[in-house]
């Protein structure tokens, strides 16, 4: 790593949720280019002391709170940089261009018009993400898996996994099609866990791969315009950056009742994989929401699961 440049970056959320971005001098790496405010590591400093300092310097804000988002490594050629990247939800003072750089506050849609570097495409990936991917249980009839679909999104969980293989095909598609009109009523997302002919079929937009299935492509298929897959080593975290998923979960962490002889990550193993990657990754395995708070620090995007998080009332 010694030929990496460590740099932290803040992306600052407001109540109302836009970001803030900031534009680069045009004289300088990637000049013109809108970015989230950071800057290098001094020697000998930590990232959080970093990230204290640089938005301080360039914003003139102090008394950040912030957890970590995603880590990015990317190679521009020229240089190789190292990004430790924290989601920053409340400060002191008004953010300011104390530097003289344009600033704009920007929806999380609208950062599509903005020109960025390549190294920020994981992050705004990250930033659309929740810190909890919701898997639908085993066994739930038709009237079962629909209503308690809603209690969990009434309760603020906007991220699923569809994962229904007991149904026959026209319940299975009138399900899943119930099931994608009440999830976008609550502005939701719905991943669809499905074979490949049935993807082909039913046109789905929202994929999510299983490991098999994860290898068997050698690229992002079209059409598909959310994607997900499930991992468990880094052979399959590099096929799944390879492919371009939106995300990825990495299991198991912990031990689980439903697969009691895996041998669990542990979150030591976890957190390195993860770094290895530059994608979102949800932590998946004996997840429950008192596990969050440690998934964050270890750099996941938040937690998965079935039994630990899915509300059946």
């Amino acid at each position: 790593m010694s030929d990496w440049i460590h740099v932290v970056a803040g992306v600052l959320r407001d109540a109302q949720g836009n970001i803030l971005l900031a534009q680069r001098p045009v004289d300088k790496h990637l000049g013109g280019l809108w970015e989230f405010p950071g800057g290098k590591c001094e020697v000998n400093e930590s990232a959080v002391d970093a990230l204290s300092r640089e938005l301080h310097e360039e914003l003139g804000i102090a008394e950040i709170s912030f957890r970590p988002l995603i880590q990015v490594r990317h190679d521009y050629g020229d240089k190789k940089i190292f990004l430790d990247v924290y989601l920053v939800t409340d400060w002191q003072g008004e953010p300011v261009g104390k530097e003289g750089q344009p600033l704009a506050w920007v929806s999380q849609n609208e950062m599509e018009q903005y020109d960025m570097p390549a190294a920020d495409e994981p992050i705004i990936k990250a930033l659309k993400l929740p810190t909890r991917y919701l898997i639908t249980p085993p066994d739930l009839s038709v009237t079962e898996v629909l209503d308690q679909l809603k209690v969990n999104l009434e309760k603020g969980e906007r991220l699923f996994q569809w994962r229904l293989f007991g149904l026959n095909a026209d319940d299975w598609s009138e399900t899943l099609a119930q099931a994608n009109a009440l999830a976008a009523s609550y502005d939701a997302s719905i991943m669809v866990n499905a074979s490949v002919d049935d993807q082909k079929t039913y046109q789905l937009t929202s994929w999510h791969l299983n490991s098999r299935q994860l290898h068997d492509l050698n690229e992002r298929p079209d059409g598909v315009v959310m994607l997900s897959a499930s991992c468990h080593n880094e052979i399959d975290l590099q096929q799944a950056e390879k492919l371009g998923v939106d995300f990825c979960v990495l299991s198991p962490v912990l031990p689980t009742r439903s697969h009691p002889d895996a041998t669990p990550l542990g979150w030591a193993v976890f957190k390195d994989l993860v770094e290895k990657v530059n994608v979102p990754v949800y932590a998946l395995g004996g997840m429950s929401p008192e596990q969050e708070a440690k998934a964050l620090e270890s750099g996941a995007q938040g937690v998965a699961g079935i039994r630990g998080l899915w509300r059946s009332a």
